[in-house]
């Protein structure tokens, strides 16, 4: 994604928000608002259509990988996709500190199909691919503002050590009892339009069935790899039991928009500024 320059207005508008709120609305923002806070009663309530859903003011989804600092060997490409430990902080305060709440996929779902309230400034934080900085440092953050997050496991690295070390299956069953949501991003990262008849066995049935057995906990959400979409096998996700899956900046698809949830990056060389403005550009049905 482009990095944007931040116009006078939003630049006053961000600080304002920022300068006004302080320490005491840290702690009256931090709050996560759990799936009980916004219930409804979907036996009577009958389930929106895809022209309704689709109407539905979006709620912003953030999505990160790696958090570290850069190094030599990293690819150019790659800088998007790695968020310094510092960087990261300071965008989660300013999310704190601008009164926004972090929401579960299954409280998204239910505002989606049957208009169930949201808290106010909803937002969603996703994380991508297992790395244990996630948990170390990035659900270390979400917890010191009361947020709840959504890890995307892809398990071929549970437990892995290297270059890049992953999350084991006590930490995510550590993420799943605290709260956090543990979901679906296939077994070793296999681009979804690709996939042949095996990979729905070996990509998302024995990876689910996995991740069900460290958490104790049903996985019925899913993240593409690459954000990468399939339009004619979208309705195979429904059949292997997941209720949604979400893509990455592209356009929702008109028939499966429960399936094609969109979600922006945060990159490394974002400010805060660059973040809070891109929130509000990206999902721009989203008040200030």
């Amino acid at each position: 994604m482009k990095s944007f320059l931040l116009i006078g207005a939003i630049s006053s508008l961000f600080l304002g928000a920022c300068q006004s709120n302080g320490a005491s609305k840290q702690k009256s923002t931090a709050k996560a608002t759990t799936a009980d806070q916004v219930t409804t009663d979907s036996a009577s309530t009958k389930p929106a259509d895809n022209k309704t859903i689709l109407a539905r003011r979006e709620v912003p989804v953030l999505c990160y990988h790696q958090i570290r600092n850069n190094i030599a060997s990293d690819s150019k490409r790659a800088h998007d996709d790695i968020i310094a430990p510092d960087k990261f902080r300071e965008h989660i305060k300013m999310l704190a500190d601008s009164g926004y709440h972090t929401i579960l996929p299954d409280q998204l779902y239910n505002y989606l199909v049957y208009g169930a309230k949201l808290p106010e400034k909803p937002i969603m934080i996703t994380f991508d691919d297992t790395d244990e900085d996630q948990f170390t440092i990035g659900n270390a953050t979400l917890k010191k503002y009361g947020f709840k997050g959504v890890y995307f496991i892809m398990t071929v690295s549970i437990g892995r050590k290297g270059r890049i070390n992953y999350m084991t299956k006590e930490q995510i069953k550590q993420l799943a009892d605290e709260g956090n949501t543990i979901a679906s991003h296939t077994y070793d990262h296999k681009n979804f339009a690709t996939f042949t008849d095996a990979d729905w066995t070996t990509q998302i049935d024995e990876p689910t069935k996995k991740l069900a057995q460290i958490t104790g906990k049903k996985v019925e959400y899913f993240a593409f790899p690459y954000g990468v979409s399939k339009s004619s096998t979208l309705h195979k996700l429904k059949e292997h039991g997941f209720k949604a899956a979400f893509i990455l900046s592209t356009a929702r698809d008109e028939n499966y928009p429960l399936y094609t949830i969109r979600r922006i990056i945060d990159p490394g060389r974002y400010t805060a500024k660059n973040l809070y403005y891109s929130i509000n550009k990206s999902f721009n049905k989203t008040k200030s």
